[in-house]
């Protein structure tokens, strides 16, 4: 079995001598922000947080992200915070890619390494600290949690992505896998962070068309994805996200496997009510 391998960036700027043209995309039905985006110059501090800077890499905003946020976060040795989520309606997700951090959540510590996940629910009580000797760097997907009368709140939880079995699709001979953290029938979960993989050779084979949301992080390889109308060249360290209902398909091209971090919201009834929006 291949061991996990993450792409996470290292910031810096390109030599003047570098083309400025690039594979960066904005238009009304996705966008793609290809890895040699993310330099020094558009990274972020965050309120309560030491020794880290960030990569803000979606947003609701008219136009683009409407329904989360994600973000790639570096923290340095000694850095983190004693309070970082300041919404208490929020829910998050960490997925650690680089190093290794300290998380505290409801009165237990936990060491997430590379390949580490943690669900936090609104509410929870969690700090982070970077007690290594080198720097760490995980994504943190967050959502507004959406409650709904007589279901609880689920649950914090921790894992890492080794622990946890992908599930071939079917009728793909396990080329096109799913790893799923939660059980996607639990409506407790109104947001799935998955890690889809392709084999050399896989492939959506149909232009996948649906409510749901994307925010797709290429962990691992290169692959050509149908955005839209647009077949779109995509390699480890693009983010693309997807509108509800834009078309989307991928071609995994080798040599190696083609892994994403998946966001996507799910279980809930569409608003309607001017209440309920």
């Amino acid at each position: 079995m291949n061991q996990p391998r993450y792409y996470s960036p290292t910031g810096g700027l390109p030599p003047q001598t570098d083309l400025t043209t690039d594979r960066a995309v904005f238009t009304e039905a996705y966008a793609v922000l290809p890895r040699g985006t993310m330099r020094d110059i558009v990274t972020s501090a965050l309120p309560h947080w030491d020794q880290t800077r960030t990569w803000i890499i979606a947003r609701p905003l008219s136009g683009f992200a409407e329904t989360f946020s994600q973000y790639i976060v570096e923290v340095s040795p000694g850095g983190g915070s004693s309070r970082p989520e300041l919404d208490p309606g929020a829910e998050g997700v960490l997925f650690v890619v680089r190093g290794a951090l300290t998380l505290d959540v409801d009165d237990q510590s936990f060491d997430l390494t590379e390949g580490g996940y943690a669900f936090l629910p609104p509410g929870a009580a969690w700090t982070l600290r970077n007690e290594a000797d080198a720097p760490a760097t995980f994504h943190w997907v967050r959502k507004a949690y959406e409650p709904v009368e007589g279901i609880e709140v689920p649950e914090a939880f921790v894992t890492n992505e080794a622990d946890v079995a992908g599930e071939p699709m079917p009728g793909t001979d396990g080329v096109w896998s799913t790893k799923r953290f939660v059980d996607p029938m639990d409506v407790r979960h109104d947001m799935h962070v998955t890690i889809v993989s392709f084999e050399p050779g896989g492939a959506i084979p149909f232009p996948e068309t649906h409510v749901m949301e994307h925010g797709l992080y290429v962990l691992e390889g290169k692959a050509v994805y149908l955005l839209n109308n647009d077949w779109v060249e995509v390699q480890a360290g693009d983010f693309m996200w997807l509108r509800a209902f834009c078309p989307q398909a991928c071609y995994a091209g080798g040599p190696g496997r083609f892994r994403y971090l998946l966001y996507k919201d799910v279980n809930r009834h569409a608003k309607l009510s001017r209440q309920f929006l």
